[in-house]
Formats: structure tokens, sequence, C-alpha cells
């Protein structure tokens, strides 16, 4: 087959040397372009299934992340509800001191009752308050405001707090503002 199809080449390539015009189709065999539909038919049908798997792959993929932010969602809501559960009790007893025609000895004592409410709540969920009074001034925990010249106190250690510090287990929520002693008879190395 071979050679016939190059001696056809040979003798058009000849005849349009000598000036001859060769309009002579290309004689493919039926089989051959029998075999290429086919081929091209399970071509198509291999792009329409891997079409169609692309399509499925990208609902669910789709459907996925919705589900994961859903999840997310009800997981903030979670943990947003049973932060705020324990506060709840702490906001109806404030209600109740605000209605009371108590003296303020029992205003007093029911405000220092609710406080008391207030950081078991916060214990909790283990939220622990910032050791600063008595201390040594430590950057880290505390922020100073202000110092005090002193010689009754060693240098640096905290006077006062003037605003609580809180911490989750060991990570800071807020550091403590503190007024810190400032002893000239100590000498900074």
């Amino acid at each position: 087959m071979r050679r016939h199809n190059s001696m056809q080449d040979e003798t058009t390539v000849q005849a349009v040397q000598e000036g001859e015009v060769v309009t002579r189709l290309p004689e493919e065999p039926v089989q051959e372009v029998a075999s290429a539909q086919a081929e091209l038919e399970q071509v198509k049908g291999e792009r329409d299934q891997l079409l169609d798997r692309l399509a499925r792959l990208q609902a669910e993929f789709d459907n996925a992340r919705k589900r994961e932010a859903k999840e997310r969602q009800d997981v903030r809501d979670y943990t947003v509800s049973s932060t705020v559960e324990p506060f709840l009790g702490v906001m109806d007893n404030f209600q109740l001191a605000l209605k009371s025609d108590g003296s303020a000895e029992q205003l007093r004592t029911g405000v220092e009752l609710i406080l008391k409410q207030m950081e078991d709540a916060l214990r909790a969920l283990n939220v622990v308050p910032v050791e600063s009074a008595g201390a040594q001034f430590d950057p880290r925990v505390h922020e100073a405001l202000g110092s005090v010249e002193t010689k009754e106190f060693p240098d640096h250690q905290v006077l006062e707090e003037i605003r609580r510090g809180y911490k989750v287990r060991d990570k800071l929520l807020r550091p403590a503002l503190v007024r810190i002693a400032s002893n000239p008879s100590v000498v900074s190395d």
C-alpha cells in the first residue's frame, strides 16, 4: 500500500513539474474513515464522561465548602453561647440590685456578691487575674502607668493596681495597669 501511495506521489510530482494540472482526490480506504469516526466517538464519549465527572466533583467540593462554613459557624455560636451563659445570671442580679430599695450598705453587699459571681464565671472559663500588688514588675503582664518614689519598697515593686489584668491559662488577655516603686537608694546596673 505504501509503495502504491509513493508511486502516486511521484506521478503527481512529475505531472506538476511538466505543467499538468492534477485534480486527484486522495484515496482513503473506507475502513480508515470508519475507524477514525469510531475513535472520534470514543474520545467524545470519554470527554463527556470527564466533563460529567468534573461537574460532579465541583458540586461535591462546593457542598463540602458550604458544609464546612456552616460547621464553623455552629462552633462559633456554641462557643459564644457557652461563654455568655454564666454571665446571664450576673446580669439578672445587677437588674435586681437596681430595682431594690435597700440601704447603701445592702446595695454594697449585693454588688460584692455579684462581683464574686462574676469572678466565679470567669474562673470557670479559665480566666484568672494577673498577680500584681506586691509583686515585682513584669513587663510581660504589667503595664506601668507611673512610678512613686519611695524608700520603703524595693525598686520596681508593684505598689498599686489601677486596672486588673487577666490571663486565659498562660495567654495574656490584657495587662494589668500598675504604679511601681522607684527606690533611688537602689543602684541599677
